[in-house]
C-alpha cells in the first residue's frame, strides 16, 4: 500500500522501534507525529532526519497516560493535517526486577507500567478513532512483546501489561471493524537504549552475546527489524485484524528465557 500523504502518529517516536519507524514512514512520503515524553532532545533529532526525506513532522510532547494528553496529541494532529491515517503505540515503560523477589514490585508499580502500556494505548486509540472512522479508513499497530505470550521479560509487571495489551488488540480490532484495523507486534530482545540505559553497557553487551547465541535465527533484533514488521501491519496487510506477530528472532521457540538480571 502506498503512504505517500499518510498521517501517522508515533508515541514514544524519538528513540528506538518508534524513530525507526518514523523515519522508514517519513523515506516512503508519510507525515508523521512524533511524540515523546521526556526525551526532547531525541525526538527532535529524529524530526529532522525524517525532514531530511522531504517527509513533514509534528514534534509533541505528552503522556499518553494522560487522557487530556493524547487527545491533545490527536487534536494537533488533526489541525495540522486533516486527518489520522495511522496510530503506533509504541510509547512504553517498565522497571527491571528479577521474577523471584515478588517483594521488588509494589501496587504502584504495576499501575505506573500499566498506566503507560495498557491505558495509554487505550486511550490513544479512542482518541482518533473518530477521525478514522468519520474517514472510512486507519490502521493502529500496538507495539507489544514476547513477555506479554511468554510470561517472561523485565519484570512480571511489565510482562502482565503486555498480555493485557495483547487482548486489548484483539477487543479494539473486533470494535473498530470494519474501517479500522488493530495489530500488534511482539519483539523480544531489541538492541539499544531501552536495555542499555537500563542494564549497564557490560550487562548489555552480555545480553546481546546471549541472545545471538540462542534464539533460532542467532540474531538481536534492531529496531530497524522490529519497524518493518510494524509498517507492514501498519501499512500493507490490508486484510488483517487482531493479529499479534511475534517479531523476535525465533526466541519463543525456545532457548534460554529473557529476563533481568
Amino acid at each position: 500500500m502506498k503512504v505517500k500523504d499518510w498521517v501517522v502518529i508515533i508515541t514514544g517516536g524519538g528513540t528506538g522501534v518508534g524513530a525507526a519507524s518514523a523515519l522508514m514512514l517519513a523515506e516512503q512520503g508519510a507525515r508523521i507525529t512524533i511524540n515523546y515524553s521526556r526525551s526532547a532532545q531525541a525526538a527532535e533529532e529524529t524530526a529532522k532526519a525524517c525532514e531530511a526525506f522531504g517527509a513533514e513532522t509534528l514534534v509533541c510532547q505528552g503522556d499518553v497516560s494522560k487522557d487530556e494528553d493524547c487527545r491533545r496529541i490527536t487534536a494537533e494532529t488533526v489541525a495540522k493535517w486533516g486527518r489520522i491515517d495511522g496510530l503506533m503505540n509504541n510509547a512504553g515503560t517498565t522497571k527491571m526486577v528479577p521474577d523471584n523477589n515478588l517483594d521488588s514490585l509494589s501496587a504502584d508499580d504495576f499501575l505506573n507500567i500499566y498506566s503507560v502500556n495498557v491505558v495509554g494505548a487505550y486511550q490513544m486509540t479512542r482518541a482518533v478513532a473518530p477521525h478514522m472512522k468519520a474517514q472510512g479508513r486507519g490502521s493502529i499497530v500496538n507495539t507489544s512483546s514476547i513477555a506479554g505470550v511468554m510470561g517472561i521479560g523485565s519484570s512480571i509487571a511489565y510482562a502482565a501489561s503486555k498480555g493485557a495489551m495483547n487482548t486489548m488488540t484483539l477487543s479494539l480490532a473486533r470494535l473498530l471493524a470494519p474501517e479500522i484495523r488493530v495489530n500488534a507486534i511482539a519483539p523480544g530482545f531489541i538492541t539499544g537504549r531501552w536495555f542499555r540505559d537500563r542494564l549497564g553497557q557490560e550487562a548489555y553487551d552480555k545480553m546481546v552475546t546471549g541472545v545471538e547465541q540462542s534464539v533460532p535465527l542467532n540474531h538481536a533484533s534492531t529496531p530497524e527489524d522490529v519497524a518493518e514488521a510494524a509498517l507492514y501491519l501498519l501499512t500493507s496487510s490490508a486484510n488483517i485484524t487482531g493479529e499479534i506477530l511475534l517479531t523476535d528472532g525465533g526466541a519463543h521457540l525456545g532457548g534460554a528465557p529473557l529476563m533481568a538480571r
